[in-house]
């Protein structure tokens, strides 16, 4: 089995993995990083999305040999460095943009990727960017106005 390697939230970790080990197994099963869920294996739901070299990617379409020497970013590592929950985390917490939990490191790592390209994105573009991921529990208005507080604009933007 070959061993890959990647630097996982700024740490170089490795697992041996066999050809055909998808990127979401590796980090949960071998790595032990649980934080990325597994919502569907086939690209719907945006459960496993974690960042591949500075790219937002669904890590249930992606071989963990293909990520071998990359940087990856999962939901562990968004927390501040005090262990303390970042901007977007705490917008989640505060504005009801999560119920049961299981869709929210997707979501996270999804606003993440989103407000690193945009800043201060609208509620159209929000809605647009997370049409990849999806949420059975809150109704998506928790979720949209996370991102917009976390983008630091007001949240009475977005439409009730």
């Amino acid at each position: 089995m070959p061993t890959v390697t990647m630097n996982i939230n700024g740490r170089q970790m490795s697992a041996n993995v066999e050809n055909r080990t998808l990127l979401v197994a590796a980090l949960r099963e071998d790595l032990n990083l649980t934080g990325t869920h597994v919502g569907c294996d086939t690209s719907q739901c945006g459960a496993c999305l974690v960042h591949v070299n500075g790219k937002a990617v669904k890590s249930c379409t992606m071989l963990a040999v293909e990520a071998d020497g990359a940087d990856v970013d999962t939901i562990e590592g968004q927390a501040n460095a005090d262990g303390s929950l970042n901007v977007i985390q705490q917008a989640f917490q505060d504005h009801h943009g999560l119920q049961c939990g299981f869709c929210t490191p997707g979501m996270v790592m999804s606003a993440a990727a989103l407000l690193k390209e945009n800043p201060k994105p609208t509620e159209a573009e929000i809605r647009n960017h997370l049409e990849g991921n999806i949420c059975r529990c809150t109704g998506y208005q928790g979720i949209v106005n996370a991102i917009m507080a976390a983008s630091g604009q007001s949240v009475a933007m977005a439409a009730e």
